[in-house]
C-alpha cells in the first residue's frame, strides 16, 4: 500500500472532509482529506473498539470534524492516503507555531529520542545527522532504518546452518531411513531414501528478514528504500519466506559470530508482529504505526532519571508505577488506588514522588496558571506516599511534576509550592535532546532534593 496523499498534523489537531471547508474558514489546524477517508476514519472513531480512543468527532468553525487524540505516529487508509501524526510540542519548537516543515522535523526527531525508552525500539538509530538527512514520515524512516541494518548483515555475510533433509536418491548419503526405504522403494531397488544434514541459508534467522523484506515492500515509498529493498530482496531470493513467523522466532538460534543479526532481528519482530503497539485492526487491515504519547514521555523521563541517578545517586532507586497507596478505604479495604509515574527511594524509605504531564501550556507558565486537577493529585500523593510514622522520620517531602519543555516553558518555577506539613510542589520542564536529555530543576531544589546536579 504506497501512499497517494500525505496529510501531516499534531495532536489534537483536526481531520475534515472534502467539501465542508466551503461553509465557512478553515483553522490552520484542520487538515482536509478526501471523503473516502474521513468515512473510514469516522468509523472508527465510532466503534465499539479500542480505535475509537483515537479519534473524537466535534463541530469546529461551523463544520464536522474528527480531533485526533493522544497518539502519535502514522495511518494508513483504504484509499492509501497517509496520515502522520506528531507530538504536540513540535508546535512550541519553532518561533511561530505555524507547523512549518522545520518544526515537524524537531517533533519527529523528539519522537524517535523517546521511542528508545519503549520496549522493542531501543535499536532505533536517533543521531540528529541521520534524520536530518532523511527528511521523511516517520513509517519511511523507519523501513529505512531497518533496511540499512540488513544492508549491514548482508555486508558482513549470511550465516548458513546445518538443515534436516529427506530424499529419495540414486546413491547413500547420510543415513538410510529403512522405513521409507522398504515402502517406497520396494521396486526401486536403485533408489535410497536418506536422511541427511544440509549446510543452507535456509534457517529461522533469514527466513524471518526475508519475510521483513516482502512486508515493508507494501509500504516503502520513497526512492532510495525502493532502490535498497529491490537490492536485498535479490539477495534473499532463494531462502524462503517464513511461513510461520511465530515459530521462527521461537527457533531462533544465533552462533557465535552472529551478533550482526541482533538489530535486523529487532526490526523483523517489529515489523512482523504488526509495527505498532496500537494497531487500527477494522474490516481493511489498514496499517497503521501509533504511541501513546503520555506512556512513551512516562517511559522516557523514567530511563533518564534511572541513568543520572546510577551513576550520581547509587543508593537511590527509581520505581515506575508505584502502588500501596490508596485515597481512601472502605470495609478496612484501600479504595482508589494511587499510581504515580514516579518514585525515588533510599531503600524503602520513599524521598521524592514525581508525576510526568504529557501538556501544552497555554501561556508563559506561572504559579497562577497551573492546572488546579494537576495540583490536587500531587497534594494527594505527598499526603499518601510521603506521610512520616513514628518509626520513620526521615521520609521525603517533596513532590515534582514534569512537564515537557517548550518555548513558554523552558525554565522551571524557582520557588515550591507549599503544601502544608511541610510538602513542596516542585514544577519543572524535561528537554528532550539527543545526547542528554534532562531535567532543568531549579537552583534551590538541587540543594534541597539533592539530586544529580
Amino acid at each position: 500500500m504506497k501512499a497517494k496523499h500525505e496529510v501531516t498534523l499534531f495532536e489534537f489537531d483536526y481531520i475534515a472532509a472534502e467539501g465542508t471547508e466551503k461553509h465557512g474558514s478553515v483553522s490552520s489546524n484542520i487538515e482536509i482529506v478526501s471523503n473516502s477517508t474521513y468515512a473510514y476514519l469516522k468509523q472508527l472513531c465510532l466503534c465499539d473498539e479500542s480505535e475509537s480512543q483515537l479519534l473524537q468527532l466535534r463541530r469546529r468553525d461551523g463544520m464536522e470534524v474528527l480531533q485526533v487524540q493522544n497518539y502519535v505516529g502514522v495511518v494508513f487508509t483504504p484509499d492509501k492516503t497517509q496520515i502522520e501524526i506528531l507530538p504536540k510540542v513540535g508546535k512550541n519548537f519553532g518561533t511561530n507555531g505555524s507547523g512549518s516543515t522545520d518544526e515537524s522535523e524537531k517533533a519527529r526527531q523528539s519522537l524517535l529520542i523517546m521511542l528508545k525508552a519503549l520496549k522493542g525500539f531501543a535499536h532505533i538509530q536517533t543521531s540528529s545527522a541521520n534524520i536530518a538527512h532523511q527528511k521523511m514520515p516517520l513509517l519511511e524512516v523507519f523501513i529505512s532504518q531497518f533496511l540499512n541494518s540488513v544492508n549491514e548483515l548482508v555486508k558482513r555475510g549470511l550465516r548458513s546452518d546445518y538443515v534436516p533433509q529427506e530424499d529419495n536418491l540414486g546413491f547413500l548419503k547420510g543415513k538410510l531411513n529403512v522405513g521409507k526405504q522398504v515402502r517406497l522403494n520396494f521396486i526401486n531397488k536403485h533408489k535410497f531414501f536418506c536422511e541427511y544434514d544440509e549446510f543452507m541459508l535456509d534457517r529461522p534467522a533469514n527466513r524471518l528478514i526475508h519475510t521483513a523484506l516482502l512486508k515493508v515492500k507494501n509500504f516503502a515509498r520513497s526512492s532510495a528504500n525502493q532502490k535498497l529493498l529491490q537490492e536485498l530482496l535479490f539477495v534473499f531470493h532463494e531462502i524462503p519466506k517464513s511461513r510461520d513467523h511465530k515459530l521462527d522466532f521461537t527457533k531462533l538460534k544465533l552462533d557465535r559470530g552472529m551478533s550482526h543479526y541482533h538489530i535486523p532481528l529487532e526490526w523483523c519482530r517489529l515489523i512482523l508482529n504488526g509495527f505498532s503497539p496500537q494497531t487500527m485492526k477494522g474490516s481493511t487491515n489498514a496499517a497503521s504505526l501509533l504511541f501513546p504519547m503520555e506512556k512513551v514521555f512516562e517511559d522516557y523521563v523514567a530511563k533518564v532519571l534511572k541513568e543520572q541517578l546510577a551513576r550520581k545517586r547509587p543508593e537511590l532507586t527509581l520505581s515506575t508505577q508505584a502502588t500501596g497507596q490508596y485515597l481512601a478505604t472502605y470495609d478496612s479495604r484501600g479504595k482508589f488506588s494511587l499510581r504515580p509515574d514516579l518514585l525515588i527511594q533510599h531503600g524503602s524509605i520513599n524521598k521524592i514522588v514525581l508525576d510526568t504531564k504529557w501538556k501544552l501550556l497555554d501561556s508563559s507558565v506561572t504559579y497562577s496558571n497551573i492546572s488546579q486537577s494537576d495540583v490536587y493529585q500531587m497534594f494527594a500523593y505527598a499526603k499518601k506516599y510521603l506521610k512520616p510514622s513514628a518509626k520513620d522520620l526521615s521520609v521525603g517531602k517533596d513532590v515534582v511534576l514534569i512537564y515537557p519543555w517548550q518555548n513558554n516553558f523552558d525554565a522551571p518555577l524557582e520557588y515550591y509550592y507549599d503544601l502544608d506539613d511541610g510538602h513542596r510542589l516542585w514544577i519543572v520542564p524535561f528537554k528532550i535532546c539527543e545526547r542528554q536529555s534532562h531535567v532543568i530543576w531549579p537552583d534551590k531544589a538541587k540543594t534541597i532534593l539533592e539530586l544529580p546536579k
